[in-house]
């Protein structure tokens, strides 16, 4: 009887392990549900979310500091204004060295003077022949020799191409014309006095 007995209980057993291996075999065996997938802890994810938060770079707002505004200025001293549109002409030419405007005749002195101005050419108009003389600073006088070369072209001679006059003829001239502002090339003897003079035509 106790042999019959252990036997039995030993089948049971048997039998009882038998069936918890296969509980876990068929829990894990296809169609069976999916274990619940844990979730990482809360603390770890936002460990990582402190630690991404540190790694990136501050953001660089762009900055509010207003540009600092430009005012013109004046044109510096020296620069040359620069001609108008289409024109090449020089505004800026240096004063002739050797040309002047005649604009009358005095004998003040003893000796034959004539009223002249320094100054420079200009740039001629549209319709102009040649471009105009444009004097600067105050009228003063050069002696002029008696025996001096002189050629001149219209208005003080009818021709617009050089002819010689005397002396005596340019002095009638200038006392019927004054102040007509003639432009003559001229030159000095050592004595400082006028020996020869061309007149520049002007229209």
């Amino acid at each position: 009887m106790r042999t019959q007995a252990a036997l039995a209980a030993l089948a049971l057993c048997g039998t009882l392990v038998l069936t918890a291996c296969n509980g876990d075999d068929e829990a894990g065996a296809p169609g069976s549900p999916a274990s619940p997938t844990v979730s990482a802890p809360a603390t770890a994810t936002a460990s990582a979310s402190a630690s991404a938060s540190a790694a990136a770079p501050p953001s660089s707002a762009p900055s509010k500091k207003p540009a600092p505004t430009t005012t013109s200025s004046a044109t510096p001293a020296g620069t040359k204004k620069p001609p108008a549109p289409g024109s090449t002409c020089d505004h800026k030419m240096p004063i002739s060295p050797d040309e002047v405007a005649v604009y009358r005749y005095t004998p003040e002195g003893g000796v034959h003077s004539l009223i002249i101005k320094h100054g420079n050419w200009g740039c001629a108009a549209p319709g102009m022949d040649a471009a105009p003389f444009e004097t600067v600073g105050k009228e003063t006088f050069l002696n002029i020799a008696e025996d001096a070369k002189i050629t001149a072209v219209t208005p003080i001679v009818a021709s617009p191409l050089s002819q010689p006059i005397t002396l005596q003829q340019l002095i009638d001239w200038l006392i019927a014309h004054p102040n007509q502002g003639r432009v003559f090339r001229y030159h000095l003897d050592s004595a400082g006095v006028i020996d020869w003079m061309d007149q520049q035509y002007t229209s």
